[in-house]
């Protein structure tokens, strides 16, 4: 099963590709989705669109996972992330994939054990689930990867249950 993971931003959307079989995990590919601040954000949300569809027509993910939106003291920066995560949620919707979302706590739990992980403790263990030599760059792509090791988790939990 090909996943894509996606850790959304309207500067910065992290990604990660992964293929999971039987509990096998193996890194297909990972990046970030950028966009530059002095654009206006109508055309950083067209960008990030455009770029997303690329990324799934190039790896043809069988499914994909979104980080769910946290609130945090910054609203106008949730606001922002939101807007991203809709037009995210879009894109995946119009390649017909199966969508999962999950809070940033469930994702800590899933990749560390534990739900207040940090970002060292977090990029520790994607690099030791993905066997890989050193620590993906930038820390969004990272997340896109544990975010998709998240959804392979859970994934495989609901089939050994079903």
């Amino acid at each position: 099963m090909r996943i894509l993971g996606i850790d959304p931003g309207t500067a910065t959307t992290g990604y990660g590709v992964i293929d999971s079989d039987e509990g096998e995990l193996r890194v297909v590919t990972y990046g970030v989705i950028t966009t530059p601040a002095n654009w206006e954000m109508p055309h950083r949300l067209v960008w990030i669109y455009d770029e997303l569809c690329k990324i799934v027509q190039e790896y043809r993910p069988d499914t994909a996972a979104i980080e769910q939106l946290f609130f945090g003291k910054n609203v106008t920066t949730a606001l922002t992330v939101g807007q991203a995560r809709g037009v995210l949620l879009l894109a995946l919707a119009h390649a017909h994939l199966p969508i999962a979302e999950y809070p940033p706590m469930k994702i800590k739990e899933a990749i560390t054990g534990y739900g207040n992980a940090d970002k060292p403790q977090m990029q520790m263990m994607v690099r030791q689930l993905l066997n890989l030599e050193e620590t993906p760059r930038p820390d969004d792509a990272a997340d896109g990867l544990a975010i998709a090791i998240t959804h392979a988790q859970y994934m495989r939990y609901e089939a050994l249950v079903a």
